[in-house]
C-alpha cells in the first residue's frame, strides 16, 4: 500500500512543479506580450530581434541617409525660389527699359531726363535685389561666399566706381561719338578692378572661376547637382552677341547706368542715337540670355523634385521593411495577449488545485 500511495503522490508534486513551471513561461510571456503593446516595439535591443537584427541593423542608417538627401533637397529647393522669385523681379526690370529704349530717340529732353532717373533708381533695385538671402541667411547670388552679399553697398551703387565712371563716359558722348563711349562703358562693366566692380570681393573673378564654383547639393551617394546664380556671371549659358561683358548681370547694370547718365543735352548729339541702339543690342541679349540661365534652373529644380519623390519611396519603402521587423503588429499582440492570460488562470487554478493534494488525502480512514 505504501508503494502505492507513494507512487501516486509523487506523480501529484511532480504535476505541481510542472504547472509552477508552465505558469511561469506563461507569466514571462504575458510580461512580453505587455511590453510590447506598450511599446509598440518586438524588443529594447537588436539582441531581442533575434535573427533578423541583421536587417533593421543595416536598413536604418540606409534610411537615415535617404532623409538626409531629401533634407538637402529641401534647403536647396527653398534657396532656389527665393532666387528664382528675384530674378522675375530683375527680368521685369530689364524687359521694361527694353521696351522704352525703342522709343528714346523720339522723347524730347524732358522725357530722356525722366527715363534716366528711373533707370537710376533701378540700378540700385537690381543692386539690391542681387542681396537678397533666403531664409536661412545666405545670400543666394553670391555663390560659394554666401555668408557675404554680393554688392557690398547697394544703396551707394550710384556713387561707386562702376556707376561714376560709366557717367563720365556718357558726359563725353558729344565728343567720343557712340563707338567709343560703348566701348568705354564694356569695359568699365567688364572690370573686376577694385574700386571699379561693384561686386564683392569673390564676386569679382572670372566667369569661369565663378561658374566652377557654383553651390552643389548632395542628392545622393556620390551625386550632386550644382545649383544657383552668380551676381556677375552667368551659370548655365553663355552671353553672345558684340556688346556684352559675358554676363547678362553686368550687361543690365551697364545698360542701366548709361541710360541713368544721358541728359536732356545730349538728345540732339550726334552719337546719341547709336549709344541707344548699342544699349539696346546688348539689353536684349542679356534678357535672352536671363531667361535661359533661368530656364536651366526650372529644370534643375523640377529634377530636384523628382529626386526628392524617388528618395521619399524609397525611405517608405525601407521604412516599411524595418517596421515589419522592429514594431509589433497591435492586433495579433492583444490577441495572444488575452490568450497567455487565460492561460496563466488556467495555471493558476491547476496549481491551487494540486497544491490541495497532501499524503494524508491517499490514506484509509482508521
Amino acid at each position: 500500500m505504501s508503494g502505492t500511495v507513494g507512487s501516486v503522490g509523487l506523480g501529484d508534486y511532480g504535476a505541481l512543479g510542472a504547472a509552477i513551471a508552465n505558469a511561469g513561461s506563461v507569466r514571462t510571456s504575458l510580461d512580453t506580450l505587455t511590453q510590447q503593446i506598450g511599446s509598440g516595439l518586438v524588443a529594447q535591443d537588436y539582441a531581442g530581434l533575434g535573427q533578423a537584427a541583421s536587417q533593421s541593423i543595416d536598413l536604418v542608417p540606409v534610411i537615415a541617409q535617404q532623409q538626409t538627401w531629401q533634407g538637402n533637397i529641401d534647403r536647396a529647393t527653398a534657396s532656389l525660389s527665393v532666387t528664382q522669385n528675384a530674378m522675375s523681379q530683375i527680368q521685369a526690370i530689364a524687359s521694361s527699359f527694353y521696351a522704352q529704349l525703342d522709343n528714346l530717340n523720339g522723347l524730347d529732353g524732358s522725357e530722356v531726363d525722366t527715363t534716366a532717373a528711373s533707370a537710376r533708381q533701378a540700378l540700385q533695385q537690381v543692386a539690391e535685389l542681387l542681396d537678397t538671402t533666403d531664409g536661412q541667411g545666405n545670400y543666394v547670388f553670391a555663390g560659394q561666399d554666401s555668408a557675404n552679399a554680393p554688392v557690398p553697398s547697394p544703396d551707394a551703387i550710384l556713387g561707386s566706381g562702376f556707376y561714376t565712371q560709366i557717367n563720365a563716359a556718357v558726359g563725353m558722348l558729344a565728343t567720343s561719338g557712340s563707338a567709343a563711349t560703348a566701348a568705354s562703358t564694356l569695359a568699365t562693366a567688364s572690370s573686376n578692378a577694385a574700386g571699379t566692380s561693384p561686386f564683392s570681393t569673390y564676386m569679382s573673378q572670372a566667369a569661369t572661376t565663378l561658374t566652377a564654383a557654383l553651390p552643389a547639393v548632395q542628392i545622393g551617394d556620390g551625386q550632386a547637382v550644382q545649383i544657383g546664380l552668380s551676381a556677375s556671371a552667368n551659370s548655365f549659358v553663355a552671353s553672345t552677341g558684340g556688346s556684352t561683358t559675358g554676363s547678362y548681370m553686368r550687361d543690365l547694370m551697364r545698360a542701366l547706368a548709361t541710360i541713368g547718365s544721358l541728359s536732356s543735352g545730349q538728345i540732339t548729339a550726334a552719337g546719341f542715337s547709336g549709344l541707344v541702339q548699342d544699349t539696346r543690342t546688348s539689353l536684349n541679349g542679356a534678357i535672352s540670355a536671363m531667361a535661359s540661365d533661368v530656364g536651366v534652373l526650372g529644370n534643375v529644380q523640377a529634377g530636384l523634385a523628382d529626386t526628392k519623390t524617388r528618395l521619399g519611396q524609397t525611405a517608405t519603402a525601407l521604412t516599411t521593411q524595418v517596421s515589419n521587423v522592429q514594431n509589433v503588429d497591435q492586433a495579433a499582440a492583444i490577441s495572444k495577449l488575452q490568450l497567455a492570460q487565460t492561460q496563466l488562470e488556467s495555471s493558476y487554478q491547476l496549481i491551487a488545485t494540486l497544491n490541495g493534494l497532501s499524503l494524508a488525502k491517499f490514506l484509509p480512514a482508521g
